[in-house]
């Protein structure tokens, strides 16, 4: 579906674009954004394997089971139909822990392994598990740490103080975070009472 509205946008674009006669003007932008996005991409992987190996190194010294360990109290009370050994614990604290380094690419497989070991656990069905909405919930308004991606945006873009970012960035996923918690509670015993 997102492929076809992206098609039926470039089509509207470039006709809109053939009726004003700004073709070249359409042109040149696509050029120009094709070299930003490869300069990007360049500039997003140098910081990512950065910390892609600085989580590789704190995996390797035994830091991510320690903060696993740490949190598991917490991701347990948010889901308790997980049994605390099953794989799908696992890998929603390995997701969680990757979105607080800012992490996203890392963090996105990680998410796609912990929602198939709980449609597993789900039984297979194609509705929602509680555990599956929780997680949804939490994966999207996690809180960011160190937000890497953002960082490394700005340093493309010479920002002068590219950090600076961190302060908002983790007052403002810690209220996201808190408030999904809190939605996707209030929504799960609202319909318990219902049903």
């Amino acid at each position: 579906m997102v492929n076809i509205i992206w098609v039926v946008m470039t089509l509207i674009g470039i006709g809109f674009a053939m009726v004003n006669g700004t073709i070249p003007e359409v042109n040149e932008a696509v050029f120009k954004g094709a070299k930003e996005a490869v300069t990007l991409c360049i500039g997003l992987i140098s910081i990512l394997v950065f910390w892609l190996g600085m989580m590789r190194i704190a995996e390797d010294a035994g830091l991510l089971a320690k903060l696993s360990n740490l949190f598991k109290p917490l991701v347990s009370k948010l889901f308790p139909e997980v049994p605390s050994s099953h794989p799908a614990m696992g890998y929603i604290l390995s997701n969680m822990i990757a979105n607080m380094f800012g992490l996203g690419n890392a963090a996105t497989p990680l998410g796609i392994k912990a929602m198939e070991e709980l449609k597993e656990l789900n039984g297979g069905k194609k509705e929602a598990s509680r555990s599956m909405i929780t997680f949804l919930a939490i994966n999207t308004s996690s809180i960011t740490l160190i937000p890497t991606t953002v960082i490394a945006i700005r340093m493309n873009y010479d920002s002068a103080n590219p950090t600076d970012i961190v302060g908002p960035t983790l007052i403002a996923t810690a209220v996201s975070a808190v408030g999904a918690i809190l939605i996707d509670r209030y929504f799960y015993y609202r319909r318990s009472k219902k049903g």
